[in-house]
């Protein structure tokens, strides 16, 4: 049995998305800097595929022992985003975004460091301050 057209376009079309999809397309390539950091592009990337076809009698024509000519037709999208670099150094990881925080997200972005340095405050605290020893319990006074 031949194949039926739709399947011809859509794997066509199938063929073309994935040449268009690469790993350097949301993970760039590295960049190097003179003072030993890292600079890694980060994107995102959409894609929409939509493919259609059906097979329509012509008004008056007889197809009983033939195929139906066939319609048919597909779209696709891409849409690529770019977040922000990932820097990485001898001492850290960040993320540096491509777009505007809103105020939120620079709260969730600071959390991790804010609990550190609360956590450390705290530590230095307790052992600058060391707990007395509590104290002997008196004896109670004896009744005549």
């Amino acid at each position: 049995m031949d194949r039926h057209p739709i399947e011809s376009i859509m794997s066509t079309t199938m063929e073309n998305i994935r040449d268009m999809i690469d790993v350097n397309t949301i993970i760039g390539d590295a960049i190097s800097t003179s003072d030993g950091s890292t600079v890694i592009p980060i994107s995102r990337v959409s894609f929409g595929f939509v493919a259609g076809g059906g097979e329509y009698a012509v008004r008056g024509g007889n197809h009983a022992d033939s195929e139906l000519p066939f319609a048919g037709g597909t779209g696709a999208g891409v849409t690529v985003q770019p977040l922000g670099f990932l820097v990485t150094n001898a001492d850290q990881v960040r993320l540096l975004p491509a777009q505007p925080y809103a105020p939120i997200d620079r709260v969730i972005e600071l959390m991790p460091q804010a609990l550190c340095e609360i956590k450390n405050a705290l530590c230095s605290c307790m052992t600058k301050k060391a707990p007395e020893p509590p104290a002997a319990p008196q004896p109670a006074p004896a009744q005549p």
